[in-house]
């Protein structure tokens, strides 16, 4: 398997002690009166990195949105920790999972900090005042994601990238257990895509937040996945390891590519433009 390697020359390692975080059943996802996907069961561990992939509109963003209570499943169960979503309330939820989303959001007059600190509502009294702590969580995030730099521009001043990096801080701070991102390296030049990923991945190894994200960059998808959740607009046709994904034309199969366009051993595209 394909390493991204951090300092310590360790980035890819087995997980002990597993807990299931989340767990569905036979849940359906849709939209409206409108149903994508059933049938959907599989489980985050603690401390798991959990990758969807699959083509645009195959219904990675329902699935996450659904998870996290944003769009009401169609059926099923999902359950945090043991409890059922449905019956958990809204301030419960949000204090075990944090989510990041690819809709731009405008809040007026507010600096990157402003933005990154509303992580830490869920904490606060009805005043939603910080306290000391709380600006030491919002500052340490910031650090995680290197946007010191952009702290005190104004959220909607910078760039699609710095706004990523900036959501990113805002759920590291939120402190939940899981964290849900879809595609979290959008806009993202290579160095930050990659720097995003070995932040991922700390969370994950050190902290042990379960990562649930939807991720269009198969060679990262390869490097940093523990688990693989493959969408295909119908259904969920595939659970498994990278060995169980990168394998047999698979991939292929899944994005209606020629088997000599797509190499299994490093998740890159092979181009014959003649």
């Amino acid at each position: 398997m394909n390493e991204i390697k951090n300092d310590e020359n360790v980035f890819f390692n087995t997980i002990t002690n597993e807990e299931k975080l989340i767990e569905t059943e036979n849940l359906s996802v849709g939209y409206e009166n409108k149903l994508l996907i059933s049938k959907i069961n599989f489980c985050v561990n603690s401390g798991e990195i959990v990758t969807l992939i699959g083509p645009n509109g195959s219904g990675k963003s329902t699935v996450l949105k659904t998870i996290a209570k944003q769009i009401k499943s169609k059926g099923g169960k999902i359950s945090i920790l043991g409890k059922e979503i449905s019956l958990l309330r809204e301030s419960d939820i949000a204090k075990k999972i944090s989510l990041v989303m690819t809709e731009r959001i405008r809040p007026e007059l507010m600096t990157c900090r402003d933005v990154v600190a509303t992580g830490r509502f869920p904490y606060t009294g009805r005043l939603g005042l910080l306290g000391e702590k709380d600006w030491k969580i919002v500052d340490d995030a910031i650090k995680l994601v290197h946007a010191e730099e952009i702290a005190g521009r104004n959220f909607l001043e910078t760039s699609d990238g710095q706004r990523q990096r900036i959501m990113l801080a805002r759920a590291i701070c939120q402190d939940t257990q899981v964290i849900i991102l879809d595609e979290p390296t959008s806009f993202l030049d290579m160095f930050y895509k990659i720097d995003i990923i070995r932040t991922i991945w700390k969370l994950a190894r050190t902290q042990k937040k379960s990562i649930v994200m939807s991720l269009h960059e198969l060679d990262l998808v390869r490097a940093v996945s523990d688990k693989i959740i493959c969408v295909d607009g119908n259904s969920v046709c595939k659970i498994g390891s990278v060995s169980d994904v990168f394998c047999g034309g698979f991939i292929q199969k899944l994005y209606g590519l020629n088997e000599d366009e797509f190499d299994e051993q490093t998740g890159t595209m092979k181009l014959n433009l003649r």
